[in-house]
């Protein structure tokens, strides 16, 4: 199962291993079972504090337990083999429950412990899904370190038949206690703020008492950290209030177009990133930090606020605002009522669960016809359309489409509903714009594809320039119209919404807001403030 490659790599880590795990297999006759077999003896052959066993009694076959053999209250389940994207879940299960100590901050781990109610996780997840893995870790994590939480981790591929029963129609896709419990991507702190009752309100206190900062960046993708890492080496007090760190590279899989870099997937990006924020070691990181209001300066060189969903306030000299955008809606009745039913915006993540199936994808831009290229070798039939008289996707990207046997493209045609039995989506509605005719697809799933809306509503009352479309309106060195207040990134008016651009711009950005703060001094007041304890 392992090549020589994994073999080693595996080798290495159980070497980290701290005291003896114990892999316990529920197997039938099926070949699936017969690889987890495979697996878990490979494993077990890597290490002297590994063993494995395979009189398991669990009702999902094949699946396997990792458990702490010192206490089998610690474990684990995967359901399927974690193969894939999840490769480096089962490493992490297999640390974790052999005494390796997590990176996760000591206050997360004290919360985790301190949940004091039967918590049963369900988790479906498909190999290609890049965002799963987050999700998989946390629960993973979680039932390792609190004997009163179990976490089963499910490849939905292999259960195809409780996928359908469940109409789990988007991964990753969580259940607790056997009720949903959230569709889509996770992280381990936002997990536990749904649990804890009192965690925002300890977030909302921790993140008030912070000192000011002399730069913050509101934001975590690329924009915002290249911001952070240059005001970082310049010596001046930095931090970052993420909504979620990486932002839109988090949903962003193949990437080959970053200079230097030949290929890499967003995730990777994503802690290829923030492993250099660590690295720095003077950017203080406040991840599930959502930015709400924004407090401009009184004066000059003076302390501006930004206050936060969860209630606290984080106060700085300068801004640099870098919050990114999102996926565009539709708009059309059904698309909200469906979603996650039929209705995504992943194609790599939730491709897999419509296998063999009809679906549509909106949008015949870069995104959507790479979409629905993609699409194409995974599910029965796709059907692409365009507002536009013609895709807008590159020519490249267009002749491959077009060479493709089960796709077909419309255009000129303007969706106007989505419609389903109640639990799934059974059909899509169009017009076509020139000739003024409705037409009907019936399909199983729509792909939204249709461009970015910027992540500003929280600004709109701040007399911060906005443009038409909600964007930040900033110079050539990144200035906002406000004094000390900078904007990088997808959520300005600039032209082009890349990973590079954003890079440059928030680069820009941060050397004009060090330009700012050593010609505005700050008020005796501030000063004062500003003052180490």
């Amino acid at each position: 199962m392992l090549d020589a490659n994994m073999t080693t790599q595996l080798k290495t880590y159980l070497g980290n291993l701290r005291e003896p795990i114990t892999l316990v297999g529920s197997l039938d006759d099926g070949k699936k079972s017969a690889d987890t077999r495979a697996l878990l003896e490979e494993i077990a052959a890597l290490s002297d504090k590994v063993s494995a066993s395979f009189d398991g009694d669990d009702a999902r076959k094949p699946s396997f337990a990792v458990t702490r053999a010192s206490d089998e209250t610690r474990s684990v389940r995967f359901a399927g083999l974690p193969m894939g994207h999840e490769f480096t879940s089962l490493v992490l299960a297999l640390l974790w429950a052999g005494g390796h100590p997590p990176k996760v901050e000591q206050d997360v781990l004290d919360t985790i412990r301190a949940l004091d109610n039967d918590f049963d996780f369900e988790m479906y997840f498909s190999l290609s899904c890049h965002n799963c893995p987050d999700v998989v870790q946390a629960l993973t994590l979680m039932a390792l370190e609190n004997p009163r939480i179990s976490a089963t981790l499910i490849e939905g591929g292999t259960f195809q038949s409780e996928v359908d029963e469940r109409d789990v129609m988007a991964v990753p896709s969580t259940y607790l206690n056997g009720d949903l419990f959230y569709n889509g991507k996770m992280s381990l702190e936002e997990i536990l703020a749904k649990l804890d009752d009192g965690a925002d309100a300890k977030a909302a206190e921790k993140l008030s008492a912070k000192e000011p900062f002399e730069v913050l960046v509101i934001g975590g993708g690329p924009g915002g950290v290249a911001s952070a890492i240059y005001t970082a080496r310049k010596g001046t007090r930095t931090g970052i209030a993420a909504e979620r760190f990486g932002g839109q590279l988090n949903d962003t899989l193949g990437i080959e177009n970053l200079p230097g870099t030949e290929y890499t997937e967003g995730p990777k990006l994503t802690s290829d990133l923030e492993r250099q924020v660590a690295a720095q070691g003077d950017i203080d990181l406040m991840n599930l930090a959502t930015a709400s209001k924004l407090i401009p300066a009184e004066t000059k060189g003076g302390l501006h606020t930004v206050e936060l969903t969860n209630g606290g306030t984080l106060k700085a000299r300068s801004l640099i605002l870098s919050t990114g955008a999102r996926w565009k809606q539709l708009g059309v009745p059904g698309e909200e009522e469906y979603r996650n039913k039929g209705v995504a915006y992943c194609p790599h993540c939730d491709g897999p669960l419509f296998k063999g199936k009809r679906v549509a994808v909106i949008g015949g831009g870069n995104s959507g016809v790479e979409a629905a290229i993609d699409l194409a070798g995974v599910v029965g039939h796709v059907t692409v359309i365009e507002f536009a008289e013609e895709l807008r996707a590159d020519k490249v990207l267009v002749d491959k489409l077009e060479s493709l046997s089960n796709v077909d493209i419309i255009t000129s045609a303007q969706t106007t509903e989505i419609t389903g039995d109640g639990s799934r989506v059974s059909e899509l509605t169009y017009l076509d714009r020139a000739t003024e005719n409705s037409h009907t697809l019936e399909l199983e799933g729509v792909f939204i594809q249709i461009g970015l809306v910027p992540n500003t509503e929280w600004l709109k009352n701040s007399d911060l320039e906005l443009s038409q479309y909600g964007e930040v309106v900033i110079d050539s060195h990144g200035a906002s119209n406000l004094p000390g207040i900078f904007a990088a990134g997808d959520c300005t008016n600039v032209p082009y919404k890349q990973i590079v651009v954003a890079m440059g711009a928030g680069s820009k950005a941060a050397l004009s807001a060090f330009d700012y703060l050593i010609r505005n001094e700050a008020s005796p007041q501030e000063e004062r403030v500003l003052e180490p304890a």
